[in-house]
């Protein structure tokens, strides 16, 4: 029998996770909110992979408390991650996923593009995916993971942000105000480029976006952590001293 995986933060996302892993022969061992991880070690000391699929909140205290002997297993997914997130908690070598099917309570997944994964782990994630014939593309630097990580960061705020103003569709978002989405974007990736300290092809990133909008037309931009995100970014730009004009004059218009 191959070894356990270890999800931690069984959810809708961690459950797809958690069949793909069954569906090629890993046991699944779930961890909970609540759970004590250290206890969880001592139980599972040696597992294949350890998966982290907590809410956007509970990422930095679960690494936090993390244990030491399933640090070269960890196994990382969320929105708006970066390297300085698990770097911040002393975590070198990850696999890092950037997640691009959704799936809500009731309903199967819906696949926008392929996610792509880079890591240790990252052949076994993108075979569990593939079990269940959602398309993953395996990386091969960490330079790509970083593009894809910010390509995923670009249309979430992009489209959250924007969906403020235009309360509609990703589709109608960019066939009809596509001036808007651009200066959000701008602000966004002014954003990104601080927090990783690099710089990208900002065309490409926004091809990227374009791609992932062409992927489900019908997606609703503005989701309920819309304006939670909107507060974060203006947070970050007042903390880098950027502009960010178009953010703060929605920030505005929405106060």
């Amino acid at each position: 029998m191959k070894k356990p995986a270890v999800i931690i933060g069984i959810g809708e996302m961690g459950g797809v996770f958690a069949r793909g892993l069954l569906r090629i022969g890993m046991p699944v061992y779930p961890l909970l909110r609540g759970d004590k991880l250290s206890a969880a070690a001592e139980e599972v000391p040696d597992p294949e992979i350890v998966l982290v699929s907590v809410a956007e909140k509970d990422l930095h205290p679960t690494l936090e408390q993390f244990p030491s002997q399933w640090l070269d297993k960890i196994a990382l997914l969320q929105n708006e991650l970066l390297p300085r997130d698990w770097q911040s908690h002393d975590i070198n070598n990850p696999t890092v996923i950037s997640v691009w099917f959704e799936k809500k309570k009731g309903q199967d997944y819906k696949v926008l593009v392929p996610s792509p994964v880079f890591g240790p782990k990252g052949g076994i994630l993108t075979q569990a995916l593939q079990s269940l014939e959602i398309p993953a593309q395996l990386l091969m630097s960490q330079e790509e993971l970083l593009f894809q990580l910010v390509r995923k960061n670009v249309y979430i705020l992009t489209t959250n942000i924007a969906g403020l103003v235009t309360q509609g569709t990703v589709d109608d978002l960019w066939s009809n105000h596509q001036q808007l989405a651009r200066a959000v974007a701008a602000d966004v990736m002014d954003i990104q480029e601080w927090l990783t300290g690099s710089t990208f092809d900002r065309e490409q990133l926004i091809q990227g976006m374009v791609d992932a909008i062409n992927g489900d037309l019908e997606h609703k931009c503005m989701g309920r952590s819309a304006p939670a995100r909107l507060a974060n970014a203006i947070a970050h730009a007042d903390e880098a001293k950027l502009a960010v004009s178009k953010l703060r004059e929605i920030s505005s218009s929405n106060s």
